[in-house]
C-alpha cells in the first residue's frame, strides 16, 4: 500500500489527506523522502554543465515534492496535537534532519557551483528578484559553514545536529511541564471568579479526569485566575508553577540545556568568524547590531519602566487597603490591575467577554480583510488532523488565493501560545503553487467560545502573518510570504491588530452572546480608552525578556544562564513585583530553535514600523482607504523577502519610522 505522506494528494486543493495518515506512516515516509531530496541535490552537485542560475540556483529552488509533504504534516501534527509516538518521532527526527540540511551547506561540489554563479552574478542579466534569491542563497551557503573546511567543518556539523536535539527537548520539557501540573479547587475555591473562569476551570478538571474544578497551566486559564481569584494563596501557588516551568529539576529541566545551547551558538558564530552569536544572527536582519537593538530597547524601557513604578505604587495602596501589608507581589498584580481596570475604566472582563465571541471575532478578522483586499471566505468541508480545526476557502474575484486553517482551542497535546505555519508556501516556480495557511490558538472552549480582548487581539495577530502568506505574490518560494527577516516578519501581523480597534469594527462584530445586541457605544469606548491600560507591566515585561535575550548573546557565552538572567534584570532595575514574560527555563521563542534567539526584540523594532504603517491609513482616508491598503498588499504583503526590508517598508510610507510612534501608541510618550 502506498504511503499517504508520498502519494499525490488527489484532495481538494491537494490538502493532506489527514484522515489516512497514521503516525506509523511518519518514519518510512521520512526515509524515502530525504533519499529523493539528496539525489535531487546530487544531480545538482555533480552535473558536468557549466554552473548557470536555471541549473544551480533555479534547481535548488525546485521543492522536494515527497519531503515538503512529509515535514508539512509532521511539523502540524507534532506542534498542535502532539502524543508520545509524535514526540518520539520530533526527537528522532531533529538529529536526522539536521543532519540532512547541514551536509547540503556543507557540499564542496555544490558551494562551489553556487559560487561559480555568484562570482559571475554582473554578467547573467538577472531580474531583480532573481538577483535577490542569488544573493540569499550564497550568503545562506557561506553563513551555514560551506566556505569551512576540515576540523572546523566537521565541528559545525557536530553543533548543529546537537542543537536541533536540544532545542526538541527544550521543547518537549516545557510541554511535560506544563502538561503535568494542576492544582484542585474546592467549590469553595471557585468563590469571586467570574462564570468563564469557573467553566474552564471545571472542563479543565474534567480533562485532567477529576471529579471537580482544576486550575492548569494553560494561558488561556491561568491568566483570568490570578486576574480575578481573590484568594491570594491560590495565585500564589498558582503564578509560581507558571514560573517555573522548565526549572522544576528532574528530567524536564531546561537550565543545563539553556546553558548547552547559548555555548553552541557562540561556538558557530566564532567557527564563521563572528565576535559571538549576537553579531552572527542580526548581520541580517533590519537592526544589524547589537548596540542599535539595545539602543531602541532601553528608549522604551525607561519610559516604560516609570509608568511600571507609579502603577505599583497605587495597585499597593489598594492591596493595603484590602488588609494585606508588605509588598506587591507577581500575583499579586493582575488581580489589582484588573480591579483598578474596573474602577477607573468601569470594565468588568465578566461584563465585557460575551462581545467577543470567537465566531464573531473569525467574522470581524475577515471582514476587514475583504474591506482591505477583496478577500472572500468559504468554509470549506475537509478532513483535517483534529476535529477542533476549520478550513476556508480564500478567493478574489472568484479566483483562488489560498486555504486558510484556523485551530483555535486550548488542548493538552498543543504547545502553548499563539502561531500560523504554512503547509505550502506560495510560488511561481516552477509551477504556480498556491498557499495553504494554519493559524494556532489555545481559547478556552466554549459554547459560545467566549474571548478576552486580548485573546482577539491574539487572533487579529496571527491572522495578519496569514494574510502576509496568502496574498504573497512572488516567483520563489524561498523567499515567499513570511521568509524575510525576523525583526521585519511582524510588521503584519501588529499592524492587523490595529483594524480591531476600529471602532466601526467593534460596532458590527463585538456583538452579545446571548442577546445579539451590538456593544453599546459607551462601554466601546471605554474599552478603546482603556487599550493603554497597564502598557507599563506589559512593555516591562516584554522589554527585560529581549535584553535578557540580547545579553545571552552579545558577549561570552554563560555558564550559568539564570545567574546571568539575574545580573541583566539588577542592571536595569527591574520593578520587583514584575518578572520577564519568559524566564529562561520557558524561554521557547529562543532556545526551541534558531528563529527568535537574539531576535526577541523583533516585536518591538516592528511595533515601531506598526504605529507608523496605520498612521499612514489614519492620515489619509480612515483604517479602510483603498490607496493605502493597495499600496500595503503592493508593497509588503506580496513581497515576501524579494527586497530589502528597509527598502519596502519605504516604499509604502516614503520614510523609515522613529519611535516616538510606538511611544504616543502604548501610552509612555511624555505628556
Amino acid at each position: 500500500m502506498t504511503n499517504p505522506l508520498l502519494s499525490t494528494w488527489d484532495t481538494p486543493f491537494e490538502i493532506a489527506p489527514f484522515d489516512q495518515i497514521k503516525d506509523s506512516d511518519f518514519a518510512p515516509a521520512l526515509e524515502e523522502a530525504l533519499a529523493a531530496h539528496q539525489a535531487q541535490i546530487d544531480a545538482i552537485a555533480t552535473s558536468q554543465e557549466a554552473p548557470t542560475f536555471a541549473n544551480v540556483i533555479e534547481a535548488l529552488e525546485t521543492p522536494c515534492r515527497e519531503l515538503e509533504q512529509v515535514l508539512s504534516v509532521f511539523y502540524s501534527v507534532a506542534g498542535a496535537d502532539s502524543n508520545p509516538e509524535r514526540e518520539a518521532l520530533q526527537r528522532a527526527f531533529s538529529p536526522k534532519l539536521a543532519a540532512h540540511f547541514s551536509a547540503i551547506t556543507a557540499n564542496k561540489a555544490l558551494y562551489a557551483r553556487v559560487k561559480a554563479v555568484w562570482d559571475q552574478r554582473d554578467t547573467l542579466d538577472l531580474s531583480e528578484e532573481q538577483a535577490r534569491v542569488l544573493m540569499l542563497t550564497h550568503r545562506g551557503f557561506v553563513r551555514g559553514g560551506a566556505a569551512l573546511e576540515g576540523a572546523d567543518d566537521t565541528r559545525m556539523q557536530e553543533i548543529k545536529s546537537r542543537l536541533a536535539t536540544l532545542g526538541t527537548e527544550f521543547t518537549q520539557n516545557l510541554l511535560a511541564d506544563e502538561r503535568s501540573w494542576y492544582m484542585e479547587l474546592s467549590e469553595e475555591d471557585l468563590t469571586g471568579l467570574p462564570q468563564f473562569v469557573v467553566d474552564a476551570a471545571r472542563a479543565a478538571g474534567k480533562d485532567k479526569g477529576l471529579d471537580g474544578p482544576a486550575v492548569t497551566l494553560s494561558r488561556s486559564l491561568i491568566t483570568p485566575f490570578l486576574q480575578f481569584s481573590p484568594r491570594r494563596d491560590l495565585r500564589k501557588t498558582a503564578f509560581e508553577a507558571w514560573a517555573a516551568r522548565g526549572a522544576n529539576g528532574g528530567d524536564s529541566d531546561n537550565r543545563e540545556i539553556a546553558a548547552e545551547i547559548l555555548k553552541l551558538r557562540e561556538e558557530r558564530a566564532q567557527l564563521l568568524g563572528y565576535k559571538n552569536f549576537a553579531a552572527y544572527k542580526l548581520e541580517t536582519e533590519m537592526a544589524k547590531t547589537p548596540a542599535a537593538v539595545r539602543d531602541l530597547l532601553m528608549q522604551v524601557w525607561e519610559p516604560a519602566k516609570a509608568q511600571a513604578e507609579a502603577d505599583a505604587w497605587v495597585l499597593t495602596k489598594m492591596m493595603q487597603d484590602d488588609g494585606i501589608n508588605g509588598e506587591l507581589e507577581p500575583w499579586d498584580w493582575r488581580y489589582y490591575a484588573e480591579k483598578r481596570r474596573k474602577a477607573e475604566h468601569d470594565l468588568d472582563e465578566a461584563e465585557l467577554k460575551p462581545y467577543f465571541q470567537l465566531d464573531r471575532m473569525i467574522e470581524a478578522s475577515f471582514d476587514c480583510a475583504t474591506r482591505l483586499f477583496g478577500l472572500e471566505f468559504t468554509p470549506l468541508d475537509v478532513p483535517l488532523y483534529h476535529e477542533d480545526c476549520r478550513a476556508w476557502e480564500v478567493t478574489r474575484n472568484g479566483d483562488h488565493v489560498a486555504v486558510f486553517i484556523g485551530d483555535y482551542f486550548a488542548r493538552s497535546s498543543k504547545r502553548s501560545g499563539a502561531w500560523c505555519s504554512a503547509m505550502r508556501s506560495q510560488a511561481k516556480f516552477p509551477d504556480v503553487q498556491t498557499p495553504i495557511v494554519i493559524n494556532v490558538c489555545n481559547f478556552a472552549k466554549g459554547d459560545p467560545a467566549l474571548l478576552s480582548y486580548d485573546d482577539a487581539r491574539t487572533l487579529f495577530h496571527e491572522f495578519g502573518h496569514a494574510l502576509h502568506q496568502m496574498l504573497s505574490n512572488v516567483t520563489y518560494e524561498s523567499i515567499s510570504g513570511t521568509s524575510v527577516a525576523r525583526d521585519f516578519v511582524e510588521l503584519p501581523s501588529q499592524l492587523y491588530e490595529h483594524w480591531l480597534d476600529v471602532p466601526e469594527v467593534l460596532g458590527k462584530f463585538a456583538t452579545h452572546a446571548e442577546t445579539g445586541q451590538p456593544m453599546p457605544v459607551e462601554m466601546r469606548d471605554r474599552v478603546l480608552a482603556a487599550s493603554t491600560f497597564d502598557m507599563g507591566f506589559q512593555t516591562v515585561e516584554y522589554v527585560a525578556s529581549a535584553l535578557v535575550d540580547l545579553a545571552f548573546h552579545d558577549g561570552p557565552a554563560p555558564k550559568d544562564p539564570m545567574a546571568k538572567q539575574a545580573e541583566v534584570l539588577a542592571e536595569i532595575g527591574m520593578p520587583s513585583a514584575i518578572i520577564m514574560r519568559h524566564a529562561t527555563p520557558h524561554f521557547a521563542h529562543v532556545f526551541s530553535g534558531d528563529g527568535y534567539s537574539s531576535g526577541y526584540y523583533s516585536y518591538m523594532w516592528s511595533e515601531v514600523m506598526d504605529a507608523d504603517a496605520f498612521a499612514a491609513f489614519e492620515e489619509a482616508g480612515g483604517a479602510f482607504d483603498p490607496e493605502r491598503a493597495t499600496a500595503l498588499e503592493a508593497n509588503i504583503l506580496s513581497t515576501g523577502g524579494s527586497r530589502d526590508p528597509a527598502e519596502l517598508y519605504t516604499a509604502f510610507r516614503g520614510r523609515l519610522p522613529g519611535v516616538d510612534a510606538l511611544l504616543k501608541g502604548r501610552g509612555l510618550a511624555a505628556s
